[in-house]
């Protein structure tokens, strides 16, 4: 089966007026001697066109006085590290990166008298760490930092245990162990922490409207998300800027992505102009969070599976409890069908849904959360992913970039703001947006013009419209995004 569309109505707005905006009685003249039965009020054949409002689910928004946010996360609490075999006959091996892939080739945190697990992709070994080599420890590998020395309790050396030069090792620290009567540990370990920052974008916009058409009476009732209503046609228009401008503060901060070194954007070789981009969501998630494309990379998570495996990711990092899933229309129903299967009589369609589904009632199709090992995940459609005027129509040529869907932790997180110098807690995402005593940048809106108040003499009335804001997306690590 196939649905073919026909869109009759304009979408967006244009820069000037048509003539089919308005009643054209020229073309006829007054030949026509029948007054046509007008229906005065616009028919709002869209919906509810506005897209704002995800955040405000999600997030906060926090005042700062300053061009640009840093704030700093804690490292993990526990010492593991990937490494490779040295040499195995004498149960050397050498530090790469601890286990999220950071560099840690000269500073890692195993000392001596640590007890270690020594894994490979064939067996996992329990080890006492004889020597941190510092300078040099005697063999081919003299001079290299990296290296330790961990001794199987088990065998005498690495090589009798079963591993060989070169093997890839993941290394984790599980206790220590000392003799009666010898001194303590040597050196400590200073508990680490990764900074970010981020930067506010200037955004703006205007409506403007000649003197003359502000005191024109229209025949069409106009009506607009921003609540105006009248026959002035002004009205509209400058209420549905209002209601696009607000609908760009939120896309903004979900698109947009910080300019790289190179870009054109920053205007000149020397990168002097500020037009930098901010980092967004989305560009947050597939820098420091996790991504997945799903079964055969069509939908995400459509059967446990491929949602065990996401699981697999959060139980890694801060195994946040409760998460909400920001779906489009697919991948919900996706989500919907693959709960229906759990149950036995999902085939015969008897009990799919609210379990209690009698012959006189409505069937419910639909699931609006559910419980998988310690996780609840609660369900909802994302109107941005599915409106064909913004990222639903990107969906719907289902080409790279199409994204279907996003799990965001609930709750809060405890970080280090380094602006106020101490560690606070706030949601995970929050936006930032510039403002002091005497100036918010929140959500600015002045007029200008010879209308109503006269600021010059301009026979217009121009309506202005700014906010410097940007988002600031604490433990991506948690963030999971459909492809």
């Amino acid at each position: 089966m196939s649905i073919t569309s026909a869109t009759q109505s304009r979408a967006a707005s244009v820069k000037t007026a048509l003539s089919g905006n308005y009643l054209d009685i020229q073309s006829d003249g007054w030949a026509k001697q029948y007054l046509p039965d007008l229906i005065e009020a616009e028919a709002e054949v869209f919906g509810k066109r506005t897209i704002s409002g995800f955040l405000s689910q999600v997030g906060a928004e926090e005042a700062m006085a300053a061009d640009q946010v840093v704030w700093s996360e804690q490292g993990r609490l526990h010492l593991s590290y990937k490494g490779t075999i040295g040499t195995a006959n004498v149960s050397t091996i050498e530090i790469d990166t601890d286990i999220d892939g950071i560099n840690a080739n000269t500073n890692h945190g195993v000392r001596v008298g640590d007890t270690v697990l020594v894994a490979s992709s064939v067996l996992t070994v329990q080890c006492y760490v004889s020597q941190i080599n510092s300078d040099t420890n005697g063999d081919q590998n003299a001079g290299a930092t990296a290296f330790i020395t961990a001794v199987p309790y088990s065998h005498e050396h690495l090589d009798n245990a079963g591993f060989g030069d070169s093997d890839a090792l993941t290394v984790l620290v599980y206790g220590s162990e000392y003799s009666k009567g010898v001194a303590g540990k040597v050196g400590s370990n200073e508990p680490s922490f990764t900074t970010f920052t981020n930067k506010p974008i200037i955004m703006k916009d205007m409506y403007q409207v000649s003197g003359s058409d502000v005191s024109q009476i229209g025949w069409v009732e106009v009506t607009g998300e921003d609540g105006q209503n009248g026959y002035m046609w002004y009205l509209k228009a400058e209420g549905d800027t209002r209601s696009r401008f607000a609908d760009y503060t939120e896309m903004a901060m979900i698109e947009s992505e910080k300019a790289a070194a190179a870009s054109i954007v920053n205007g000149s070789a020397t990168g002097t102009d500020d037009k930098g981009g901010t980092e967004g969501l989305f560009a947050a998630i597939e820098a420091r969070g996790h991504q997945t494309s799903g079964v055969s990379g069509v939908n995400a998570a459509t059967d446990l599976a491929e949602f065990d495996a996401i699981l697999a990711e959060f139980d890694k990092n801060g195994a946040i409890e409760e998460n909400m899933l920001f779906l489009n229309r697919a991948t919900a129903l996706a989500f919907d069908d693959m709960l229906a299967t759990m149950n036995s009589y999902g085939a015969g369609g008897t009990s799919y849904g609210v379990f209690n589904n009698a012959e006189d009632m409505a069937l419910n199709l639909g699931f609006s959360g559910f419980r998988r090992g310690s996780y609840d995940f609660y369900k909802t459609d994302w109107k941005y992913l599915n409106d064909l005027s913004t990222r639903g129509g990107i969906n719907a040529r289902n080409v790279a970039g199409a994204i279907r869907g996003v799990i965001i932790p609930a709750g809060t997180s405890s970080v280090y703001d380094e602006s106020l110098g101490k560690n606070l807690t706030r949601p995970f995402l929050h936006v930032r947006y510039r403002a002091s005593a005497t100036e918010s940048r929140k959500m600015k809106t002045w007029i200008t013009g010879s209308v109503g108040a006269v600021t010059s003499d301009l026979d217009a009335m121009t309506v202005n419209f700014l906010t410097e804001r940007c988002l600031v997306v604490q433990g991506a690590n948690n963030f999971m995004l459909m492809n």
